[in-house]
């Protein structure tokens, strides 16, 4: 599967998780997005980033409400705890330190930090189906170094998950603690060493092979290049912002997004004159790569309609306190993004470990008989000792 399709897939769920309020809406996003990454997610050390990020997203909501308790404008009057607070001048009318904590406030908080948790699990569930050394394989020639910079940093919560798994069950095996505060203090200074370690080993490997080498160029073209890439970037920012603006004109926002975009495709293409690339089976763009990326942004299009069409229950009331609705349309859009746990391909199953064939038991080991001795010490031979044997005992042989 292409990465790339991965990456789109999650950030159509972000951008609808980033058009609405509901719990439920957003529940439903989360659901869509572990649902996915449970059926198609690759046994790989990258790949257990997900539920780091569902643990990250609960901390931030707490935060969320923690902040809005202490630092929040006043909202409601339902008081559901009381604060001292602490009077601020004049021009910070819209500040409080402290005061009645009410209800209103809290589900604002909630809200808006289950809003910031499902953005967080949808790079999460990128980053646990789509290899980083693979992205890295499909950006253009003209962002490589940049490329390179978004992947490292991709990679590094990945990679620290990895590394605090496999040494908290080395911990574990070894009879010491691998759990709360003890845990995480023993196993904080192994992580860092893994990492220092690593950069050291990724810095030398890039060294060795050439990285940051560039072609012959002349200074007109990288320059043209640079003013188109940047021209086009700028463009499409502002045709973006024109198309999500209700009060843009209608034929503001798609002119100038399609010039942006020709624009930067222009300058990526010269800038990809200078990078001298090799690539090794690169990987195909086919149907299925289709249907997972349509099906993220099925989700972002259902959303955005629905703000446009002013669809009831995408911003949930909390003054007063009201029960979420679930609209249909943003729920459809939502649950086609399922779409990728049936038409990806299916993650190929581990190879099993070699069996060695079984070994013949071996036989018992005997011991060598030893020779009897005769009376003065000396060795003889077996006929003479039993001669002898025979002639004391008065017996004939």
């Amino acid at each position: 599967m292409h990465p790339g399709a991965w990456w789109l897939w999650a950030l159509g769920l972000a951008t609808a998780a980033s058009r609405t309020t509901n719990p439920l809406l957003l529940l439903l996003i989360l659901g869509v997005a572990g649902y996915v990454v449970a059926a198609r997610r690759p046994d790989a050390p990258w790949s257990r980033s997900f539920a780091v990020l569902l643990r990250l997203g609960l901390i931030v909501i707490g935060v969320r409400v923690i902040f809005q308790a202490l630092l929040g404008a006043p909202m409601g009057t339902h008081t559901l705890l009381g604060l001292p607070s602490v009077p601020l001048p004049e021009w910070l009318a819209g500040v409080r330190l402290g005061g009645d904590f009410t209800v209103e406030a809290l589900l604002f908080a909630v809200y808006e930090g289950l809003r910031l948790a499902t953005l967080l699990a949808c790079v999460g569930a990128a980053t646990s189906l789509a290899s980083p050394s693979r992205l890295l394989r499909s950006v253009p020639a003209a962002l490589y170094t940049l490329g390179v910079t978004v992947v490292v940093t991709l990679s590094f919560t990945p990679t620290l998950v990895g590394d605090l798994h496999r040494i908290r069950d080395a911990r574990r095996l070894r009879g010491r603690p691998s759990t709360g505060l003890r845990g995480i203090t023993g196993a904080a200074l192994p992580v860092l060493e893994g990492a220092l370690e690593r950069s050291v080993t990724l810095a030398a490997a890039m060294d060795s092979r050439g990285y940051g080498r560039v072609a012959a160029l002349p200074r007109r073209t990288a320059l043209t290049s640079q003013v188109l890439v940047l021209g086009g970037l700028l463009g499409v920012c502002v045709g973006v912002y024109g198309l999500l603006d209700g009060g843009s004109p209608g034929a503001f926002g798609l002119p100038v997004l399609a010039l942006g975009l020709a624009a930067a495709l222009v300058g990526l293409g010269f800038g990809g004159r200078s990078r001298v690339r090799t690539r090794y089976r690169p990987d195909p763009w086919a149907w299925p790569e289709w249907v997972v990326a349509g099906s993220g942004a099925a989700a972002a299009l259902a959303l955005v309609a629905a703000g446009v069409l002013g669809v009831a229950g995408l911003q949930t009331p909390v003054d007063p306190p009201a029960w979420p609705a679930l609209p249909l349309l943003p729920a459809a859009g939502i649950l086609l993004a399922l779409l990728p746990a049936v038409a990806a391909p299916p993650v190929p199953l581990p190879m099993p470990p070699r069996q060695r064939p079984a070994r013949l038991p071996m036989p018992p080991r005997q011991r060598p008989v030893r020779m009897p001795q005769a009376a003065d010490g000396d060795v003889r031979t077996g006929a003479a000792t039993i001669g002898t044997s025979a002639a004391r005992t008065g017996t004939t042989t």
